[in-house]
């Protein structure tokens, strides 16, 4: 069991039976003395990925969910459907794009170390490693002057995925994202 308090984003849960992911996470601290801390939680159903708020105090009880995990590569997309292959038993799987919506801004083709999540030998859904390393398609030149402690600016991936990035990156350089937050890590190597 988990305590509400122990909860991060992209934890697992089973929520009436059936696993659920934390999408989204909001503390609300008392003020009045005495008064609980209360966490407010939004759960994505892995089955229907249908929403799910709740409202919990820190001592509330969670189930861990149940499920196995197995290292997954992606193959190739065809007409909105996305082909992976399990790399234990090397047998391929489909998922809909609405299965892998949160994970397309992350999706290249060929990809590797992708984690299938399964429950009664039904896949779930498909996570993308932490930090996945992109090539920067568009984004503004760089300003003279421009410093590592300067302003961020847009950039634009070859994936789509838009992410703010320091004024010295410039299109071509390949940079590293931490996927949990959709943020700029740093330079690849």
């Amino acid at each position: 069991m988990l305590r509400a308090c122990d909860l991060k984003r992209g934890g697992f849960v089973e929520i009436n039976g059936v696993p659920h992911q934390l999408d989204g996470l909001q503390v609300t601290n008392p003020s009045a003395r005495g008064a609980a801390t209360l966490y407010h939680f939004r759960f994505r159903n892995l089955v229907t990925k249908q929403k799910l708020d709740q409202t919990a105090k820190g001592d509330d009880l969670y189930k861990e969910a149940d499920f196995e995990v197995r290292p997954t590569q992606f193959l190739y997309e065809d007409h909105g459907i996305y082909t992976f292959m399990d790399q234990e038993t090397f047998d391929q799987f489909e998922l809909t794009k609405t299965d892998v919506e949160t994970l397309l801004p992350y999706l290249l083709p060929e990809m590797e170390n992708l984690k299938a999540l399964i429950s009664e030998e039904k896949v779930l859904t498909v996570e993308p490693p932490q930090k996945i390393t992109l090539t920067v398609t568009q984004c503004d030149p760089v300003l003279k002057g421009a410093s590592a402690t300067g302003r961020g600016k847009p950039a634009t991936c070859e994936t789509g995925l838009t992410v703010t990035v320091p004024e010295y990156i410039t299109i071509g350089e390949r940079i590293v994202i931490e996927t949990a937050t959709g943020e700029f890590v740093g330079r690849a190597l």
